[in-house]
């Protein structure tokens, strides 16, 4: 049997001590994964003069999964999102937030369980005909969507909620302001949604969305929608289960991941021992199911179940006392 290559992108700030702790997990579980280290963002740029450089990508076309800490791009002109850059280079055209609520935690729900598909590549966010005039005084933006891609991420949402046993899916858009681009985002979730007679189909206007997910969030099982509202929607998901701490996510294309964090980098605290590695470990289990490797995902996520509950060793975002290394100890132990 071929070993299963990783390519992994320890990425800045806390990045490396997070995405250590996932790998002392996959190895304790034996998964048997060679690791392939890159570099992106800061560390990146000063080590390349690049935030990604091409032997970075081209390890990753190699490998098609990569695990990923949390990147920085730096603000200001002339720095294009990493993030964006890696989803358009790769096509991952589909980003996959669950969340799922863990007793122990300082969330204000119990029993959250949704999942936000979001279009990843098009849309308003995806960066298109950014210009800002001469003088500073008009700034504009380009937002396309394709019926092509509107039907992949629909397609894939039923797809996944079919799989995973999933009753409903909400199709969330802005339709009746946005008449074009998500006008046709929601008349071709009309069409895919016919062709799923076994799931409950209902459309929610975004800003209601918003409202429902925080009056009634357990109305919500699977969410698709387009890139800019699912970034919005996918955090405010995360604050139901006690912020981006808890929250993972993939980025899946037709032949090629990228699982990752989906938090900041926290520079503030980098090095001291401090950060929790929930998200990264969640985003690893991800990467674990999509290699259809789900035994392995089941026992990792049950060990961190333990240890979030139990509050052993958990971190101070979580209301405990310790550190990374202690609470990757505490689920080390009980796998």
């Amino acid at each position: 049997m071929t070993q299963q290559h990783i390519t992994v992108i320890r990425g800045d700030g806390i990045g490396p001590d997070i995405i250590d702790s996932a790998i002392q997990i996959l190895d304790k579980v034996g998964c048997n994964f060679a690791y392939d280290y890159a570099d992106a963002g800061l560390m990146a740029l000063e080590n390349h003069g690049e935030l990604l450089p091409e032997e970075t990508l081209e390890l990753i076309k190699k490998n098609r999964v990569a695990l990923k800490g949390p990147l920085t791009t730096p603000v200001g002109e002339g720095f294009t999102s990493i993030n964006v850059s890696l989803r358009k280079q790769f096509k991952l055209y589909a980003n996959v937030r669950p969340v799922l609520s863990f007793k122990g935690t300082k969330a204000r729900y119990e029993d959250i369980d949704i999942i936000t598909v979001r279009e990843n590549t098009q849309g308003m966010y995806s960066g298109l005909g950014q210009i800002v005039s001469a003088d500073g005084e008009e700034a504009e933006a380009k937002s396309m969507i394709t019926r092509e891609g509107a039907e992949k991420i629909v397609v894939f949402a039923y797809e996944l909620a079919r799989r995973e046993g999933r009753k409903k899916v909400t199709a969330v858009h802005k339709a009746n302001i946005l008449k074009s681009t998500s006008g046709l985002f929601l008349k071709v979730a009309r069409e895919v949604a016919e062709r799923y007679p076994d799931i409950e189909s209902t459309e929610m206007i975004v800003d209601n969305a918003c409202m429902q997910l925080v009056m009634n969030p357990h109305q919500f099982d699977v969410i698709v929608t387009t890139n800019l509202f699912g970034d919005i929607l996918s955090d405010l998901c995360a604050g139901l289960v006690g912020g981006l701490g808890m929250a993972p996510g993939a980025n899946i294309g037709g032949d090629c991941a990228i699982f990752e964090a989906v938090h900041g980098s926290a520079p503030d605290i980098a090095g001291m021992n401090l950060a929790n590695p929930t998200s990264v470990i969640l985003a690893s289990i991800q990467m674990l199911e999509y290699l259809e490797m789900g035994d392995k995902a089941e026992r990792i996520r049950a060990a961190l179940k333990d240890v979030i509950e139990t509050g052993d060793r958990t971190t101070k975002d979580l209301g405990g006392t310790h550190g990374t290394t202690e609470f990757t100890q505490a689920v080390l132990e009980r796998l």
